[in-house]
């Protein structure tokens, strides 16, 4: 009895040895992912307690369990306001146009760099690309407005030295939103391209040898070799941007709009920022942020779904 009890606890005492073990193996690796566990959990989770605010009328000097329940009341106030309509047909149409003219840029620089066969040229490009995502929306703010101001602006005062008329890019509304897509692509466009190009390396080569034996022209190469291998990459990324559809930063519309362009670059960020830090009206603000987070969260969702039906690829 006694050998067949020893018997049957042997392998509980074999799998605690090999997790101890593993454990004094690995602690390293479990001591940094407490790193970023943590930080979600007080940066991401923590703050979510201050979701209860849209259901109060939030009272800065009572605070959050202070204040009195009001349901959906503030809700239905912000549905009602004509301004939120506005900005949020406006975030739309500016992460749409986004979309369109900023997420194909990276594939296109990615495959022209993979293209290239020179490498000290493409080691120079690749760092030009990358320079603009490390330089603040409020720098490149000023880089704009210096190159493309109305009255002050170098290539405005380049045209009127010309004989030509200044061209308004940054006060009438389709000059301005020119200028704001492209803006936004010479800035994002470099740290996508990090990505597939990463993504890249890991083509193998054996198929560009099959297809040169073959006959294939260089396009047909990209089209049916190198497209291909980074479809995943592109439809993660591609979800993840149908996902921010409804949010939208701060930082460039803020700074890149001004009030002759307001019907265009006034978004729920900035509407969002009035109500809220200007205002002082802490509970609509609140139940912005909620809904951007609910309607993305429903994008990001349904997207992945229709992906996963139509390519058979998705995030989840």
């Amino acid at each position: 009895m006694t050998k067949a009890k020893a018997t049957y606890l042997n392998p509980t005492g074999e799998i605690n040895n090999r997790r101890s073990s593993y454990m004094k193996r690995y602690w390293q690796l479990y001591a940094l992912l407490s790193l970023p566990i943590i930080y979600f959990l007080i940066f991401r989770y923590g703050p979510m307690y201050g979701v209860q605010i849209a259901f109060k009328d939030f009272n800065l000097f009572q605070g959050i369990n202070g204040s009195e329940w009001i349901g959906l009341d503030a809700f239905r106030e912000v549905f009602a306001m004509n301004d939120f309509y506005t900005t949020l047909r406006n975030t739309f149409m500016l992460n749409l146009l986004d979309l369109i003219v900023s997420f194909p840029a990276p594939i296109i620089l990615a495959i022209m760099l993979y293209e290239i066969r020179s490498g000290w040229f493409k080691k120079f490009s690749q760092t030009i690309l990358y320079i603009p995502h490390f330089i603040s929306w409020v720098i490149i703010g000023g880089i704009v407005y210096q190159l493309f101001g109305t009255q002050s602006g170098m290539i405005n005062e380049v045209l009127t030295s010309m004989g030509f008329e200044a061209v308004p890019f940054l006060t009438e509304k389709n000059s301005w939103l020119i200028t704001y897509l492209f803006t936004g692509v010479w800035q994002s466009a470099g740290w996508g391209t990090i990505l597939y190009l990463a993504a890249l390396t890991g083509v193998n080569k054996e198929l560009f040898e099959a297809a040169d034996v073959d006959g294939a022209t260089r396009l047909k190469k990209i089209w049916h070799i190198t497209l291909p291998s980074i479809k995943p990459t592109i439809i993660t990324l591609l979800i993840l941007n149908l996902g921010k559809m409804v949010s939208i930063g701060f930082d460039r519309p803020y700074i890149i709009g001004n009030t002759a362009v307001r019907e265009y670059s006034d978004v729920l960020s900035t509407f969002v920022y009035r109500i809220g830090l200007e205002a002082g009206q802490y509970t609509l603000a609140t139940v912005v942020g909620l809904f951007q987070a609910v309607v993305g969260l429903v994008f990001i969702v349904g997207s992945n779904y229709i992906s996963k039906k139509v390519t058979g690829d998705g995030i989840l």
